[in-house]
């Protein structure tokens, strides 16, 4: 498998981390909060990555990324009634992500898929969808370290410990490797 797929897997995967590492820190009640009206709750926000990914992944290569069948404004009104239904929905979601892009090749990434009737490229397609869900997944942390408030684990550099984490770091010989092999 080509660097670019393997690291474009690796970065779903982080993702995908990142918003269970969330969902575990928030009770199921703070899973339909919402500041406003009119923001989305973390459901809501899982609902709408579950119809993109499922369009957009479904037959990948063979049919237009925005499915007839989608309803992509009812998927802002929330009708996600459990923490089951919720991580249901977000496996089903990046399992047609892992399932579509897993079998790629090289030769695959040059390919013409289309979203809307818009040529992409497999690579286009792919870049396009590593940019809007860790967009969301910003959405789903930001609303989880709200909700969680002093009771939030860090996902990342937790705040005073950049110098620590820099010093290991450092103290490592230099490598190449993907930065998620090491988290």
């Amino acid at each position: 498998m080509s660097n670019f797929l393997s690291s474009a897997i690796k970065q779903f995967r982080y993702y995908k981390d990142l918003g269970e590492k969330t969902f575990e820190q928030i009770p199921e009640e703070k899973l339909f909060w919402k500041c406003t009206e009119e923001s989305n709750s973390i459901a809501t926000i899982v609902k709408h990555l579950h119809g993109n990914m499922m369009s957009r992944w479904s037959d990948f290569l063979t049919t237009d990324g925005e499915k007839e069948w989608r309803k992509r404004d009812a998927e802002f009104d929330n009708d996600i009634a459990s923490r089951k239904e919720l991580l249901f929905k977000w496996n089903e979601g990046w399992d047609c992500l892992f399932n579509a892009i897993t079998p790629l090749t090289d030769t695959d990434l040059t390919k013409e898929i289309y979203i809307r009737n818009m040529g992409h490229t497999v690579l286009e397609a792919i870049n396009r969808q590593l940019t809007h869900y860790p967009y969301h997944i910003g959405q789903i942390v930001f609303i989880g370290k709200m909700v969680a408030n002093n009771n939030w684990n860090s996902l990342s550099i937790a705040k005073g410990a950049s110098k620590t984490y820099n010093k290991e770091k450092f103290a490592k010989p230099k490598r190449k490797e993907h930065f998620t092999d090491d988290l």
